[in-house]
């Protein structure tokens, strides 16, 4: 049972670290569940202090996700088809087999969005300039996050040195 609940917080890291670039799935949450599975086995207890201080933290960087790309986007003056484009154009970045999808496909996906909801490119390009960096930012930090976290998983599950593995 130890190895399943170790696998299982294995696999909910990886998730996580996924979930840090694609829009479906909670980076930060997902690792953090993997960190409670963790807590779950003979071999590692961690403390409550520990899984309240990061739930609070995966909490709090979640609904960051959703504030810092409207920042992004309302301070170079965008529009929320900019901010809809940004997600479409990352979904398309991910699927399509172009280097530098993921980055090269929120920013066109900004641009567009932002061409539906007004005809002047110049201001366009500074919007989808402005989601484009909101998302960047958002995604750094929920991947900096998530790895912070699978630091913490393999540091937890080291430092007891479990004999069942």
């Amino acid at each position: 049972m130890e190895i399943f609940l170790v696998t299982l917080g294995v696999l909910l890291m990886i998730l996580g670290i996924l979930g840090s670039f694609l829009p479906i799935i909670p980076g930060p949450l997902t690792s953090w569940f993997g960190i409670l599975v963790l807590h779950f086995t003979e071999g590692v207890q961690l403390s409550n202090t520990f899984l309240i201080v990061t739930l609070v933290i995966a909490i709090l960087i979640y609904v960051l996700d959703y504030i810092i790309p409207a920042i992004g986007t309302k301070r170079f003056g965008g529009s929320k088809e900019g901010m809809i484009g940004t997600t479409l154009g990352l979904v398309i970045g991910l699927i399509t087999p172009i280097p530098f999808g993921i980055i090269i496909g929120p920013f066109i996906g900004a641009l567009v969005g932002e061409m539906i909801h007004r005809n002047d490119i110049n201001k366009a390009l500074k919007a989808a300039f402005g989601s484009f960096l909101g998302f960047v930012a958002s995604t750094f930090l929920k991947f900096i996050v998530a790895i912070i976290y699978l630091g913490l998983f393999i540091a937890k599950l080291s430092e007891h040195n479990a004999s069942w593995l």
